[in-house]
Order: C-alpha cells, then sequence, then structure tokens
C-alpha cells in the first residue's frame, strides 16, 4: 500500500503519508514558533507526538513540506486531528482543505466512530468535511504546568 495520497491542484504539490518524506524537524520548527496552540513547544515532544500519531503532508514540487496534519488515535473508535498548518507562502492554494480531506478519506480513519479537532479560527475549513461545533460542553482539559 502507498503512502502516496496523491496530487493536489496547480503547483506540484502532492500530500503524503509517508513519514520518511515528511521533515518533521521543520514541522516543528512551524508549529513552536508561528501556530498558537503549539507556540514553544519542544523538539523532543514534538518527536514523541509524532510517533503516536497518522501523519499527513503537502510536499512542494521540490519535496519541500510546506503543511501538516496529524491524527493522534486509538486506529478503532477515536481520534483527534491536530496541528493542521500551512505555511504562510503556500496558503490559499487548497492544501489546508487537501490535507484535511485525505485525513477524512483515509481508509483507516474514515471507519473512526469519532474525530474531534480544536480551532480558533478555522471553523469553515472543517464545516466542509463534517465537523460540527460540540454544544454541549462536554470536553475538558488538563493542562501540564508550565516548566
Amino acid at each position: 500500500m502507498s503512502d502516496d495520497v496523491g496530487p493536489v491542484g496547480a503547483g506540484g504539490y502532492r500530500i503524503t503519508k509517508d513519514a520518511a518524506e515528511i521533515d518533521h524537524r521543520s514541522v516543528w520548527r512551524w508549529l513552536s514558533t508561528q501556530s498558537y496552540w503549539a507556540k514553544g513547544r519542544r523538539w523532543e515532544d514534538h518527536q514523541r507526538a509524532v510517533v503516536h500519531s497518522r501523519c499527513f503532508a503537502a510536499l512542494d514540487e521540490a519535496g519541500e513540506t510546506v503543511a501538516f496534519a496529524r491524527v493522534v488515535t486509538d486506529e478503532a473508535t477515536f481520534g483527534w486531528l491536530a496541528d493542521v498548518m500551512v505555511l504562510p507562502g503556500h496558503r490559499g492554494r487548497g492544501l489546508g482543505k487537501a490535507i484535511v480531506h485525505s485525513v477524512v478519506d483515509d481508509a483507516e480513519l474514515g471507519e473512526l466512530e469519532r474525530m474531534v479537532l480544536g480551532t480558533r479560527d478555522a471553523h469553515g475549513l472543517y464545516d466542509g468535511y463534517g465537523f460540527t461545533p460540540d454544544s454541549q460542553h462536554r470536553f475538558m482539559e488538563r493542562r501540564r504546568p508550565p516548566s
């Protein structure tokens, strides 16, 4: 089974699930400096997170990782879509949609009973893929104290 999901629109982009093709060091740099949800994330934490997740990336024609998403999952009933990000110079080309589509269309992940995510500002993106807001306030969180 190939981990290459396929081409995306114009510009020579393609989506892959092949961990060997994803530049995780670059992904960590963007997430830890440019995102509101992972700012300051340690490299060691990022490494552990991706090892225990299903990762997807958009690669440009040169094979550079320019967008990323991962799903934390038990592979049967539940998945958490996390760390969805497109580099600023590549936004507006459908890469966010392509990655989310690849996740929800994935043969194994598509069979999950439930997939959730958290977002502050991208509700419009996720609405188109069947995600709806949690109106029952059932989610709670516990955070690690700052080091």
